[in-house]
């Protein structure tokens, strides 16, 4: 079994590919199977340190596209220009806020200045299970909340939890948002971790919301 953050196969990978971290591996199998960045240009990347996922977005918006990473934590990884890094708690983070950042809605109905909302947002476990559990669906919920207000129709979602109560009806609230809406473990997570990602292709929009 491999331990979190062990040097397995993936982190030497990570190391020889010049990411940041082997996350970047769970975002490539979520890409590839469901062909959520194709065509995507403004992306925000929510618990962006060290940097592996905003390496990724940045080789798939190109410099005509937008990156916008959010953590307490800077990035460390090197990034390109059109990368950009906003300091800030999640949960108290509004959307009005990530598109000022993201260099305003440039047009967007409504403030919807995001092709692509990510994820990989995880609390300081405890080691109390339910106690994680419930921090982690706290802030996956706050991903769901700012794609739903600031995704363009047609956006993606990627979005980590842990699995356990209040999981399912984060899946179902998905599903109704979106086309294609499920929940996903890549092949980047071992056997014995919790975690999952939601998966929203295709957002339904629907009525604009503040949050």
């Amino acid at each position: 079994m491999t331990r979190p953050g062990a040097r397995d196969a993936r982190y030497f990978r990570a190391k020889r590919d010049g990411y940041a971290a082997r996350s970047v591996y769970k975002l490539e199998d979520i890409d590839r199977r469901y062909g959520l960045l194709q065509g995507s240009r403004r992306v925000l990347d929510l618990g962006c340190h060290p940097g592996s996922w905003l390496q990724y977005c940045a080789q798939k918006v190109g410099p005509g596209g937008r990156v916008l990473g959010v953590d307490l934590k800077p990035p460390t990884a090197g990034l390109p220009s059109w990368v950009d890094y906003l300091e800030a708690d999640v949960l108290e983070l509004t959307a009005a806020e990530v598109a000022e950042a993201m260099g305003g809605a440039q047009g967007a109905k409504g403030g919807r200045c995001l092709d692509a909302l990510l994820s990989d947002l995880a609390p300081r476990t405890t080691g109390v299970v339910h106690a994680d559990v419930a921090k982690s669906v706290e802030l996956a919920a706050r991903a769901l909340e700012l794609a739903e207000a600031l995704l363009k129709p047609g956006g993606v979602l990627v979005a980590k939890v842990f699995q356990g109560a209040g999981v399912d009806q984060l899946i179902r609230r998905v599903k109704q948002a979106y086309k294609l809406g499920k929940a996903h473990k890549p092949a980047g997570s071992t056997k014995s971790s919790r975690e999952i990602y939601l998966v929203g292709r295709g957002f339904k929009g629907g009525a604009d919301k503040k949050s």
